[in-house]
């Protein structure tokens, strides 16, 4: 049973928060119907957004494995997935109790504090659980002090991350219907606060002046898709056809298979986006019963895509910008005496993409490269300066990829370094 509700109910994050859903539309006794129909459409939402990422993720391993072959880059990859299925080996059992206690003191602190946001990106839960229990661990703690230290941590820090990205969010989206869950805060954070200082965000992403004769490229899918095309042609004819012929493409042409790469990663940016629509004009209607009942006024924080539609061309641009951060932190980190992070495609589309969109929100289009830029730079140093702790409690060759884990566990090891 206790596998059933950790694993299977509150380790799916679309159940988790369809479950959330049913909850508020119980609560405010919608018809059966609307019910039955509210809950599906948030699951389905979710899951379309899932499927979207997938088919993201899928391209950019390709495009990954071709751009190493082709500029011989060696180093640590960030893995968020990696590094807690290794860690769950080890603290799998106080990983999941963390979860759990922890999400109820999220609910407590929304409930009695004017903080109403309600952390429902359940992976990046699972893994915040993950690093915390294995960074207490190494300052001695064991058991329940571990468990109950680690889930008020985590519950604080699920209303503190949301809270400070708020008034951002508020600027991007023009209401106070959602936040941002989502454990790479601070590239957004800094993002926002970059932006507001270097740009006009009367000068945003979207209205960039694109000729008649070019006015294809206003449709995103078209944009990207010529984008990619560009860059995994490029990167192919770098990695030679021997290399993606026999390694990626079972034996399919190297141009073609970069052709259709580059444009399944649009289609997986258009399923992202129709995911986070149908998501948000389902989850943010049936949130209000759970905000006049149990919290009053609360507010759902949800993953970092769901600001992807408020500012499409802010997406790619942050992504790009993020990623060209990475390269150059690549040649700076050994300067440093830090061990070289390769940008992992992964964390800088998404969080990239993220932190463009807050850098348009306060900066425009200078904002959304200059603060973007700021989160490539992040992921790629907090990373490499929390390996060494990670190493110590044996997880050697990964790290986490998001800016948030990183600075927590720096952070944490300081601490018990100077309590202990």
């Amino acid at each position: 049973m206790f596998d059933l509700i950790m694993k299977d109910i509150l380790g799916t994050p679309a159940i988790l928060v369809g479950l959330f859903a049913l909850i508020g539309l119980l609560l405010q006794k919608k018809k059966s119907a609307d019910i039955v129909s509210g809950t599906l459409k948030t699951i389905m939402g979710f899951l379309i957004l899932g499927a979207g990422a997938n088919i993201l993720i899928a391209s950019l391993e390709a495009f990954g494995k071709m751009f190493n072959k082709a500029f011989s880059v060696e180093g640590i990859i960030p893995n968020n997935e990696a590094i807690v299925a290794v860690a769950q080996q080890t603290f799998g059992t106080e990983t999941a109790m963390i979860m759990l206690l922890g999400m109820i003191v999220n609910i407590i602190i929304a409930r009695i504090t004017k903080f109403k946001y309600i952390f429902l990106t359940g992976h990046h839960t699972m893994f915040m659980a993950c690093l915390i229990a294995a960074i207490l661990s190494t300052g001695g703690l064991t058991g329940a002090p571990l468990v109950l230290i680690g889930a008020l941590l985590l519950g604080i820090l699920m209303v503190l991350f949301p809270a400070l990205l708020q008034p951002y969010v508020r600027e991007i989206t023009g209401s106070n219907d959602i936040a941002v869950g989502h454990f790479g805060s601070l590239g957004y954070l800094v993002a926002g606060f970059i932006g507001k200082r270097v740009g006009n965000r009367e000068k945003t992403t979207e209205e960039i002046k694109v000729p008649q004769s070019l006015g294809f490229l206003r449709d995103t899918s078209v944009s990207v898709s010529l984008t990619m095309t560009v860059l995994f042609i490029v990167v192919a004819l770098f990695a030679g056809p021997a290399f993606i012929e026999t390694k990626l493409s079972g034996g399919q042409n190297f141009i073609v298979y970069s052709l259709i790469q580059a444009i399944t990663f649009a289609a997986g940016v258009y399923v992202v986006l129709a995911g986070v629509r149908m998501l948000l004009a389902e989850i943010v209607p049936a949130f209000k019963g759970i905000a006049d009942k149990a919290v009053p006024n609360a507010i759902p924080a949800l993953d970092c895509p769901t600001v992807f539609p408020f500012a499409p061309n802010a997406v790619v641009i942050g992504f790009f910008s993020s990623f060209i951060a990475g390269l150059i932190s690549m040649f700076f980190l050994p300067l440093f005496g830090l061990s070289i992070i390769v940008p992992g495609l992964v964390p800088h589309f998404f969080t990239g993409a993220a932190a463009g969109v807050f850098g348009n929100a306060t900066g425009g289009r200078r904002g959304a490269v200059v603060g973007s830029f700021a989160n490539g730079i992040l992921i790629s140093f907090l990373p490499a300066i929390l390996l060494p702790v990670l190493a110590s409690l044996g997880f050697k060759g990964t790290t986490f990829g998001d800016s948030d884990f990183s600075a927590v566990g720096i952070l944490l090891s300081m601490l018990i370094k100077l309590f202990t």
